[in-house]
């Protein structure tokens, strides 16, 4: 279980408990690469240089710029940002409610597991997360991670709460602006087909259906390149490559083929 990176209390009025909260997602086993120089094999550190000395900056005297206009900055030190603290960052007061099903899922951004942090805040834990199991809604609050107040929503799932961090409004773009150009409508007959071929592909969920086949290449290619001694030669090309298949197909016809597909499948199997 990954360690918590987050500790601090979940209040709804005068019911508070300690909580903690760790990531839902992992990417630690992706594949990941380190930046190399090609002729000595040595790796290659990043360093911040000053755009006009062009000298490196120790550590001591970074800090951060608010531009205000050409070469013209604000500057905020640590102290100052520690300064402007919320009472967010160790805080997550649920604030308001709202249907469960109401939150479109693009402003869902990343999930965490909130869980209590001691034996004694258990109770009041699980009156909360119980209390929004029963009227079916999610709660609405804030919290601040890495010094930026994010809005939050709280999901009750199984014995524990599922904490996500949102989008704010301002940060999804509109979706008329992309969609206002589709006027097509569909033909009545094709629907039934797709329903059909909708209905032979539908299961329950599982996360097996979904998996990632460049990374999965890239280890291969990776074995491959620990195991080679010597890159192997290039095949020579085929002189008289078949030209490509049309892509102009009868919508119709391909619908059809593909249900009659599924349901030989089916039959198969």
């Amino acid at each position: 279980m990954a360690r918590p990176y987050w500790k601090g209390y979940l209040k709804l009025s005068l019911v508070t408990c300690p909580v903690n909260m760790s990531p839902a997602t992992s990417e630690s086993e992706k594949v990941r690469f380190h930046t190399l120089n090609k002729e000595t094999g040595n790796r290659v550190v990043s360093q911040y240089i000053d755009s006009v000395t062009a000298k490196p900056v120790k550590d001591e005297n970074e800090a951060k710029g608010y531009a205000r206009g050409e070469n013209d900055y604000v500057i905020l030190t640590d102290d100052d940002l520690d300064r402007v603290a919320l009472d967010t960052v160790k805080t997550i007061d649920i604030e308001k409610f709202a249907p469960a099903e109401s939150i479109e899922w693009v402003y869902l951004e990343k999930p965490h597991y909130l869980m209590p942090d001691d034996a004694v805040g258990n109770e009041a834990f699980a009156v909360i997360r119980d209390a929004m199991k029963a009227d079916k809604v999610v709660g609405i609050s804030k919290l601040v991670v890495g010094r930026r107040e994010k809005a939050v929503v709280l999901e009750p799932r199984d014995e524990g709460i599922v904490l996500w961090s949102l989008r704010f409004g301002d940060e999804v773009r509109p979706e008329e602006a992309y969609f206002e150009d589709i006027d097509e409508e569909a033909d009545p007959d094709l629907v039934p087909l797709v329903q059909q071929l909708i209905k032979k592909k539908t299961k329950r969920w599982s996360p097996d259906m979904v998996s990632d086949p460049i990374q999965e290449s890239l280890l291969k290619l990776i074995e491959e390149k620990k195991k080679a001694l010597k890159p192997k030669k290039k095949t020579a090309k085929a002189k008289d490559a078949p030209a490509p298949a049309s892509n102009v197909i009868n919508i119709m016809d391909a619908l059809r083929k593909s249900v009659a597909d599924e349901l030989k499948s089916r039959k198969a199997g």
